[in-house]
């Protein structure tokens, strides 16, 4: 049987020969693929929104892709902005590799995100995403006490993974304005924080969801 799908490449592997194995993020589901001779096809690049075809394989193996195609966006020729995107969307093959099923949640806030990639700040839109993201797991972090003492935080604050904010003494780590960072948990919007601030941040983004 042959299905027609779409989706953003989140990891490719060596496999046998030339022969590749590709994990796709769909609308639905985070899937992995075949695809013979894949190391030959220029299309496959993490962080590619394809369109393609599966076909279910003789032995039962994972499915086969074939008929591949690519569907681009202004932004892929500028190297930096290809870097910080495929660095960003890496993230997702970790965070999401032992989901069954997803909703269309992360399909959609990658497409969002990646219509905006050429038009502004590429390491703000990742922390803004990143914020939708955590919110919409329930993981948006929304009280006033360290989450490693647990008494309340002052006005300088320290972020751990997944943005959870600590005393800065209480991790050794770079400082930020708890106002800025509750600002941030509220809006999802990064338009208040200055440059060297997003640096910052997306230095811990980047560590992992």
């Amino acid at each position: 049987m042959i299905k027609q799908m779409r989706g953003f490449i989140i990891d490719i592997r060596k496999a046998k020969n030339e022969d590749v194995i590709v994990t796709v993020l769909s609308n639905d589901a985070v899937k992995t693929y075949w695809r013979f001779f894949g190391a030959r096809h220029s299309i496959l690049q993490i962080g590619n929104l394809i369109d393609f075809e599966t076909k279910e394989s003789k032995n039962n193996f994972m499915p086969n892709m074939r008929s591949l195609s690519h569907i681009s966006f202004p932004w892929i020729f500028s190297n930096n902005r290809l870097l910080i995107w495929q660095n960003f969307i890496k993230l997702f093959e970790f965070h999401l590799r032992d989901a069954i099923e997803l909703d269309s949640f992360y399909f959609d806030l990658l497409l969002k995100t990646a219509q905006k990639w050429s038009k502004q700040n590429p390491k703000r839109l990742a922390i803004e995403a990143y914020m939708q993201l955590l919110d919409h797991e329930g993981r948006l972090y929304d009280n006033d006490f360290c989450y490693i003492c647990e008494t309340i935080l002052e006005d300088k604050v320290g972020l751990m993974k997944a943005f959870l904010p600590t005393h800065p003494t209480c991790i050794y780590g770079q400082t930020f304005d708890k106002k800025e960072i509750f600002k941030l948990y509220n809006t999802h919007s990064t338009i208040h924080l200055e440059n060297t601030v997003i640096e910052k941040l997306y230095r811990i983004l980047i560590k992992g969801f």
